[in-house]
């Protein structure tokens, strides 16, 4: 039977509950149907048979004449109770009136009615309805109430005596409630059989179906958005089969989950392709840079003197081939990071690496308001010191490049999730300032590579897009996450470490 909590809105029912359901309202809908076509019809023919034993009775007994005789009497001719009646007659109802009075036969009235095993004389009352009713020889349901009960009745008329005969209709009226008993009775032992087998052949036979979404349920649970992707997970070759519904779903299920290996093999080709390419590339330009930079260097030093005009390209050159081998460092650790390069784990002091990392940045710029918010008892989290001062450099840069002169950055460490305060296996790292905020359509692919909002906030100095993808990088290497809340003067970066 379904479960209770099926029992809800029929939209949100399992499929297996609707078929279940579905069996169980046809079941009853033709048991009641069937069960109320065989009472109609069962009652319709003891009714039909009542009401022409009912007039053959009625003729049988007018044409007894003498057969007036209240059952039962002690006239010396009768042989028992119902001798006085034709074919054991003493369950007939017998009234004969004679203008508006009970006929008599031999000084008795002819009157009577069977109740039980005994007979009772009709009341004046009684009588006076059984006239209203104008009774013919077409049978009538005549309802005395009490004890008597109804009877189908006939009435003949000749000159001023009237003749009433009846039947009692108990026997029908305890057939048909019997019957519809019995109906009732078949249609509930029916009820509990269809939903106890329908649910269990509904079950067994929607067990495929059911492998079939598992399978479909662990490939949505994959880590399918980076890295290599592995989809070994296929519909089994028995929930195949192209002549079920099942199986169609299964082959269909199958030939996409092959499409999307293949493509995402595809994909990871072309990532490892291109993260070499920027691996080799940036190993193989450190060297070129450096031989830039000191061939510059070394051109400044010399003591022949050079055009001022020379002097500016050569501090330019130096000034670029520094900026260029900082970009490259960027590219070679983030394609480092992207092969899964291990890091090294030791406990670091984020309280003391946050304190060093605001005064580097109060050294680079003076002009804006740095803040520490730290707590009393130093944080250690197990980490790579070295890029986690990084990561910290890099969101105080970002705030800082980001933000015009005057604007306060704040930065803190706490236990603890920023939507889970109470967590203690987890360490918050916040960078927050009061500048203009970020675009509500860059805050999604803020942590993307090369993503840049120089159209939205004031840039002081040039911006690689590179900086915040490294913070989400290593905090990512580190086992954490990433967040950023920005509205127009208030914007934080947080970075969730685990404490262990």
């Amino acid at each position: 039977m379904p479960s209770l909590a099926a029992a809800r809105h029929p939209a949100s029912w399992t499929l297996r509950a609707k078929l279940v359901a579905s069996m169980v309202a046809l079941f009853l809908l033709v048991s009641i149907g069937t069960g109320a076509l065989i009472v109609f019809a069962t009652s319709s023919y003891l009714s039909r048979q009542l009401d022409n034993e009912l007039t053959q009775t009625a003729t049988r007994v007018d044409d007894f004449g003498r057969l007036g005789r209240r059952p039962g009497g002690d006239d010396g001719d009768d042989d028992g109770p119902h001798a006085a009646l034709p074919g054991g007659g003493g369950s007939v109802l017998r009234l004969v009136v004679t203008d508006g009075v009970v006929a008599t036969d031999r000084g008795r009235e002819i009157n009577w009615v069977p109740v039980g095993a005994t007979t009772r004389t009709l009341t004046t009352q009684q009588i006076a309805h059984i006239e209203s009713l104008d009774i013919g020889p077409r049978p009538s349901t005549v309802a005395f109430g009490g004890d008597i009960g109804s009877f189908r009745m006939v009435g003949y008329t000749s000159a001023t005596t009237t003749s009433y005969t009846g039947l009692p209709v108990s026997a029908i009226t305890d057939t048909t409630r019997q019957l519809i008993g019995l109906v009732s009775a078949g249609t509930l032992l029916g009820l509990v059989f269809v939903g106890t087998g329908g649910t269990f052949l509904v079950r067994r036979n929607l067990e495929p179906l059911r492998r079939v979404a598992g399978t479909a349920r662990r490939v949505s649970q994959l880590s399918l958005e980076s890295g290599e992707v592995a989809l070994a997970e296929r519909v089994p070759r028995a929930d195949t089969d192209p002549n079920t519904e099942v199986g169609q779903v299964g082959l269909a299920l199958n030939g996409m989950l092959d499409n999307v290996d293949g493509a995402f093999r595809a994909r990871q080709r072309s990532e490892t392709q291109v993260r070499q390419f920027v691996a080799d590339a940036s190993h193989e330009l450190r060297t070129p840079l450096a031989s830039i930079r000191g061939y510059a260097e070394l051109s400044r030093k010399e003591k022949d003197p050079v055009p001022p005009t020379v002097t500016h390209a050569l501090g330019r050159i130096e000034s670029e081939s520094l900026r260029m081998q900082g970009l490259v460092e960027d590219l070679l650790l983030l394609a480092r990071l992207d092969a899964g390069r291990p890091l090294d784990t030791h406990p670091v002091d984020l309280s003391m690496l946050t304190i060093d990392a605001v005064s580097d940045a109060r050294a680079a710029s003076p002009d804006h308001i740095w803040a520490l918010d730290l707590p009393e008892e130093p944080i250690e989290v197990p980490g790579d010191r070295a890029r986690l001062h990084q990561v910290i450099a890099n969101l105080l840069a970002n705030a800082r490049s980001h933000t015009p002169a005057g604007t306060r950055v704040t930065a803190s460490v706490r236990r603890g999730s920023a939507t889970e305060p109470e967590r203690n296996d987890v360490v918050t790292i916040a960078v927050s300032d009061n500048g203009p905020g970020i675009p509500e359509q860059l805050q999604p692919i803020v942590f993307e590579r090369f993503t840049r909002g120089d159209e939205a906030r004031n840039r002081a100095t040039g911006s690689s897009g590179l900086g915040l993808s490294i913070v989400a990088a290593v905090t990512s290497a580190h086992g954490g996450r990433v967040g950023v809340r920005s509205r127009p003067g208030e914007t934080t970066m947080l970075i969730e470490l685990p404490a262990s």
